[in-house]
């Protein structure tokens, strides 16, 4: 994880005071809501292969959906934990990352040395908008700045637990609109995931919509592109039972 990558998970153009936007960027929660839709898809496609085995009538469907429902809500629960445990993991790496840049810049032999370094960090945002002589000018000036800095501690932050907390909620409100018809249509499993399936997509096509109005690619066939590995994933699946 470099110090671009850190910028922009920092950014945050339109500023959102509800508890998950104090959680997580809205890019961090897109990609948790796409992960976790997608994986409970694939959980849900492998159910209907190895347990239903492809069957139109289980001997006893409502415990079929009871046992599906339980082990994908416990599976997207893992998932958020464990991504929340990589989001802690990622937050500290980019600490360490910037430490690991100031020492670079105040251990330097030289201030032309520390400029260089500098400019290998920056050069790729400014070097489209400043000329070479202000980008100079500029680094020279954060070089000075850094010589002076403090080190800020690299350990676990309470930040850092809140936006796993984050990842775990987006992780369960993602998929719960997908559960919800395995709870609703118990009297039939094969019906029930194919609901599930439908609102999955249309989950999904919500994300890959609001993932390019954010990141300013087309929404409408960033949403669709989504649908269409989707579509795919069951289009696989169904010839094996899916």
């Amino acid at each position: 994880m470099s110090a671009r990558l850190s910028q922009r998970r920092k950014h945050r153009p339109v500023p959102d005071n509800s508890l998950l936007g104090s959680l997580l960027d809205p890019i961090d929660r897109l990609a948790e809501t796409i992960y976790s839709v997608l994986i409970l898809l694939t959980f849900t496609l492998a159910f209907r292969i190895f347990k239903l085995g492809g069957a139109p009538d289980p001997s006893d469907p409502g415990v079929a959906m009871t046992e599906l429902f339980v082990a994908a809500l416990g599976a997207t629960v893992a998932w958020g934990l464990i991504d929340g445990l990589m989001h802690v993991l990622l937050e500290i790496f980019q600490r360490g990352e910037r430490h690991r840049l100031l020492r670079l810049i105040q251990t330097a032999e030289s201030e032309r040395a520390g400029v260089a370094v500098i400019a290998e960090e920056l050069d790729y945002v400014l070097e489209p908008i400043a000329d070479e002589s202000d980008r100079t000018a500029l680094y020279h000036s954060v070089f000075a700045r850094l010589q002076a800095s403090q080190p800020r501690p690299v350990g676990i932050k309470r930040s850092d637990l809140a936006g796993a907390l984050g990842c775990v909620i987006v992780s369960v409100l993602a998929v719960l609109p997908s559960l919800l018809p395995l709870i609703l249509i118990r009297s039939d499993p094969n019906l029930a995931i194919r609901v599930s399936n439908s609102v999955s997509f249309v989950v999904l096509f919500i994300a890959g919509y609001r993932w390019g109005q954010y990141t300013g690619a087309d929404p409408l066939r960033t949403g669709l592109l989504l649908v269409v590995v989707a579509v795919l994933m069951v289009a696989i699946a169904i010839p094996l039972g899916g």
